[in-house]
């Protein structure tokens, strides 16, 4: 296949172009390579993927229109359009929501309208867990999602609902996939098993908000990259969760690192944020029956890997800055 995959620079990003062209495909790729976290992390992934053949890289913003049509008419045809890049994290959103809309909902659009005029037929987006807020769980697909709790979650909804009309009106066969809390190695600085394993391996206080309590539905982006491959197939439009089907706490995984890293974190708790959810976890029967997807990497295995990155680029990852 050809694909054009935005956000190849990003942490799930640069998995997926990785496992794209190990599997023989050709992977055009756009990213604006921003500065919401050090652009150090972003320029590591990217020069593993350009060390590739069937790899081309272009520098440029989705919710910018005419230079993301540039790029999207000089490369075509494309076989379909997988669009990761987004500005990620709750509490990010509520202090800059401008920049959210921007690029996660008019840049989704944005695509949404090239593939139409140029006869893409099939559209992956990268939704998040976030819009189910508080709702009971296990999140299923089919719960509302009509009170998010961020505008990031918001501008999610808005790049979901606008797959919707593109799939009524024009026919596209479009895959929205709804991830939980993805890690891993040259994960996201901003969350939290990257600093806190940045922070115990080097001695620091971790910052915990809350009591540490709060579940997540952690999910290793090697499982997620192959679920947004497997997401290529002809659904017509499907809403699919892709999640690690085990919830832990962050004590849980904070007391793992310490045993990884043979060291104690000191906790220096922070007041829960309004934005954030108390707990997620996947209802994955919908990518087990539509995509023959499950998670299979454990969280223990996960974060054993997470270390091992860390440990071995700890010369220049313990600079990162963190937001």
């Amino acid at each position: 296949m050809r694909v054009l995959l935005t956000g190849c620079a990003g942490f799930i990003g640069a998995k997926t172009a990785e496992l794209l062209l190990e599997q023989g495909h050709t992977v055009i790729g756009i990213d604006n390579l921003n500065d919401a976290y050090d652009p150090k992390l972003k320029q590591w992934r990217l020069r593993q993927l350009q060390a590739k053949s069937q790899f081309e890289f272009y520098q440029g913003d989705i919710s910018a229109w005419e230079p993301t049509q540039q790029v999207f008419e000089a490369h075509l045809p494309y076989d379909a359009v997988i669009n990761l890049a987004a500005r990620a994290g709750v509490r990010q959103s509520v202090e800059n929501p401008w920049v959210y809309i921007a690029t996660n909902t008019t840049g989704a659009l944005n695509l949404l309208e090239l593939c139409r005029q140029h006869g893409v037929r099939k559209y992956v987006l990268a939704s998040t867990s976030s819009l189910y807020g508080n709702n009971e769980r296990p999140f299923r697909e089919d719960q509302p999602t009509d009170r998010p709790l961020s505008p990031y979650a918001a501008s999610k909804k808005g790049a979901e609902a606008l797959c919707y009309t593109y799939h009524h009106l024009y026919g596209l066969d479009i895959t929205v996939l709804r991830y939980f809390t993805v890690y891993g190695p040259a994960g996201r600085p901003d969350m939290s098993i990257f600093r806190f394993i940045r922070w115990i391996a080097e001695g620091e206080p971790i910052q915990v908000f809350g009591d540490g309590l709060q579940e997540r539905d952690f999910t290793y982006v090697d499982d997620i990259a192959l679920g947004t491959i497997a997401g290529l197939k002809p659904l017509g439009y499907e809403i699919i969760n892709l999640g690690g089907d085990r919830p832990v706490s962050l004590q849980w995984i904070i007391e793992t690192i310490e045993n990884l890293l043979d060291k104690k974190a000191v906790w220096q708790k922070q007041p829960m944020h309004p934005a954030d959810v108390k707990a997620t976890w996947a209802d994955i029967s919908k990518a087990r029956a539509l995509l023959g997807w499950a998670p299979q990497v454990s969280v223990e295995e996960g974060l054993r890997r997470s270390v091992e990155w860390y440990l071995a680029n700890r010369d220049w990852a313990k600079e990162i800055v963190l937001p």
